[in-house]
């Protein structure tokens, strides 16, 4: 299965710099010079890195494919994807599609609802809970989300008060 490590989201400059939102907890293991990644869609890649760094906070990444402005326009909103076999398992880190459809309960066994989606953040993820009256987005923080057990189908939450209660008229 692919996973996104990258995404990119514009073109910087006239010599066909991009700059590429990282989805990764590990840039440095995948976007060096030489390295190759395909693409989604496929048909824009795949893509090798001619050079990289970091241009105000954000990573900048030229590609030997990419030789100017226009070129580097094209590549706009093209994710950047590695097959799931050739990363890693960390622990304590899931992949959307491994918490999407997870049974989202309390440590008091109260039911909130299932997670929807995983939306990749700068300082923590969140989780998008459907609540089946709504969604609600959660802190992907051990101290909210102390368990995560995908075998039993199921993600533990110690919300704060409020994050969870309906509004009263």
């Amino acid at each position: 299965m692919d996973v996104i490590v990258g995404t990119i989201t514009s073109a910087h400059g006239l010599r066909g710099d991009v700059m590429v939102q990282v989805r990764t907890d590990s840039p440095e293991d995948r976007f060096y010079p030489a390295a190759e990644l395909r693409t989604d869609p496929a048909e824009r890649g795949p893509l090798t890195i001619a050079s990289v760094r970091v241009h105000k906070g954000q990573l900048m990444v030229r590609f030997d494919q990419c030789q100017d402005r226009n070129q580097a326009e094209a590549l706009r909103g093209t994710h950047l994807v590695v097959d799931t076999e050739d990363v890693e398992p960390e622990e304590d880190a899931w992949y959307p599609h491994e918490l999407k459809g997870l049974a989202v309960v309390g440590a008091d066994a109260q039911e909130y609802g299932t997670v929807k989606d995983l939306i990749p953040g700068a300082a923590q993820d969140l989780l998008v809970v459907d609540t089946g009256k709504g969604e609600v987005l959660v802190p992907f923080v051990v101290e909210i989300v102390p368990t995560v057990d995908v075998q039993a189908g199921r993600v533990v939450l110690t919300p704060p008060g409020g994050m969870f209660d309906e509004d009263e008229d």
